[in-house]
């Protein structure tokens, strides 16, 4: 495959497959993404051409070459989608929206992968996923929860990245899961046995506790689970590259908060970029459906039609969090 093809970041590495270790890339244009809630198979227009590249030919043309982007993980349920929104910024930055080869690499190691295959298959991945639109812009990569586990891998092997770990509060988290109802409740099973396939799942819960858990209970396990790991993460890799931030606070003041997060991935947006950006879609409208208007005051006013329904069982749910959290030595205050 010719340089020209792997340099341009409108060439989408798409798909990893595992048994014959290929990339197959798809053309996707900023616009395509921009306006695709994101970047996997459900949400893309169908039937794109796929041009497959073995991970060798990547290698090789990106060899020596420093990788520079910078992440959102997240918790889910937790603005994240509008915060890769928000760093579309011609000229300064473009936010990636949970690539699906993220997905499959992960799922690669759940099946037995070494850690050098994760490796190398995470290296080419993020040298593609590095590529600017234009010269001078950095991307911000937002993976799926699903990919959370690769956080560390991915800080190590982009030396330069900073990594903003969004989360939700956990009555709010508890409040989007039960606003689901069935779905969400069957989807946050799916997420705790991924934590217990990737080790992430917090100590001392054995197979009969577990059973005995309520939906919300392990909606809020999940969520214990991935915040214990951003608190490793932050105490591994300092507050120079890696920061905490919750959905709230952004909501309450998204001015500063966004300010805030541009500052930590090093961006510089002159005060008529940021306007824009701030008052822009990706503030404006829902991060999942943009031909609708969106707020603070519309969040609000969905979390506390849920808190109507679902109060008490938040709230004693809330507490066992707090309590569960305590015991592993760490706080979600």
């Amino acid at each position: 495959m010719s340089n020209s093809f792997l340099e341009s970041a409108g060439n989408w590495p798409h798909r990893f497959d595992e048994n014959s270790r290929l990339i197959g890339f798809i053309p996707l244009s900023r616009e395509v993404h921009r306006s695709s809630t994101f970047a996997t198979d459900e949400h893309l227009p169908p039937n794109l051409p796929v041009t497959p590249v073995k991970i060798e030919e990547i290698e090789a043309a990106f060899a020596g070459r420093e990788r520079v982007a910078h992440f959102v993980f997240h918790s889910a349920y937790c603005c994240s989608t509008m915060v890769a929104r928000g760093f579309d910024v011609p000229g300064v930055s473009m936010g990636w929206k949970e690539p699906q080869i993220l997905n499959d690499l992960l799922g690669w190691r759940r099946r037995g992968a070494s850690q050098d295959e994760i490796r190398r298959g995470l290296e080419s991945a993020l040298s593609l996923l590095a590529r600017p639109f234009e010269a001078g812009e950095t991307n911000v990569i937002k993976p799926s929860n699903i990919a959370t586990p690769l956080a560390r891998d991915c800080l190590t092997l982009v030396p330069r990245a900073r990594a903003i770990l969004l989360y939700a509060p956990i009555e709010s988290y508890l409040q989007s899961i039960a606003k689901k109802q069935l779905w969400g409740r069957r989807w946050v099973r799916e997420v705790l046995i991924g934590n217990i396939a990737d080790g992430m799942l917090l100590s001392g819960f054995e197979e009969q506790n577990l059973l005995e858990l309520t939906d919300l209970q392990v909606a809020a396990l999940g969520w214990l689970s991935q915040f214990a790991l951003f608190k490793r993460l932050e105490s591994e890799f300092g507050a120079d590259r890696v920061i905490i931030q919750d959905s709230a606070s952004l909501l309450a003041d998204t001015r500063s908060t966004m300010s805030k997060l541009y500052s930590h991935c090093g961006l510089e947006l002159t005060a008529d970029q940021f306007e824009a950006a701030l008052t822009g879609p990706a503030f404006t409208t829902h991060s999942k459906d943009a031909s609708a208007s969106f707020s603070a005051d519309d969040r609000a006013k969905e979390q506390a039609d849920m808190a109507k329904l679902h109060g008490e069982e938040i709230s004693l749910v809330a507490q066992w969090s707090q309590a569960v959290a305590q015991s592993q030595g760490f706080s979600i205050t």
